[in-house]
């Protein structure tokens, strides 16, 4: 009888959320412009975000998605569009003043901030090719939801202890000092990433 593989499941999920992607950036940078508060919620929707396609591809539905490519074309677009958006925001700011600094993400409140992680990562193609893979490679068919119950909570522990991390890290005075001398810089790198990130998304063939 096949087992649910843990090892190979905790040892890539940990690998994929640790690399630095559009998600941590954006956790990053709005907490260095605007504070832990919002760096915080933001961080709170990105981890929602994860655990909505983690339980979703756990049930079964991320093959489904997969198997029914119009689903994933439109998620693929919207994500696109959202990063692309992102990346021309992130440019105008390298350009601003520095006495009008902004985070790649404007907020303004923390439910605001909430809202705009929750999107960015649910309209995030490649988490539901992440998260679908990983249930389909290491849990086998059969598997019951109570069998899959803690690799959802081991996979929503790790999400947690990296996006909050993010979040609550670069909210720190020297690194919150160092986004304001450099926030160009930093607004450039942003700029280059999402672009780099949602044209990738509209050009690369997903499945």
């Amino acid at each position: 009888m096949e087992t649910i593989n843990y090892p190979l499941i905790f040892s890539v999920a940990l690998l994929a959320l640790a690399t630095p992607g559009p998600a941590t950036l954006a956790i990053a940078g709005t907490s260095m412009a605007s504070g832990r508060k919002h760096g915080m919620a933001l961080a709170f929707g990105v981890l929602c975000g994860s655990l909505t396609w983690s339980i979703t591809a756990a049930l079964g539905l991320g093959t489904l998605m997969l198997a029914n490519a119009w689903v994933l074309e439109v998620i693929r677009y919207a994500g696109a569009g959202y990063l692309i958006f992102l990346a021309l925001k992130s440019a105008r700011a390298a350009f601003s003043p520095a006495e009008k600094q902004v985070s790649p993400i404007q907020v303004h409140s923390g439910s605001s901030a909430f809202r705009k992680g929750y999107a960015l990562h649910l309209t995030n193609p490649k988490a539901i090719l992440f998260f679908g893979s990983l249930y389909s490679v290491g849990v086998p068919p059969n598997s019951s939801f109570a069998e899959l119950l803690p690799v959802i909570v081991m996979i929503g522990m790790m999400s947690t202890t990296v996006f909050l991390g993010y979040g609550w890290l670069f909210a720190v005075p020297a690194l919150r000092n160092g986004y304001a001398r450099l926030h160009r810089w930093f607004n450039g790198l942003f700029a280059i990433v999402f672009g780099g990130v949602g044209l990738r998304l509209l050009t690369a063939r997903l499945i």
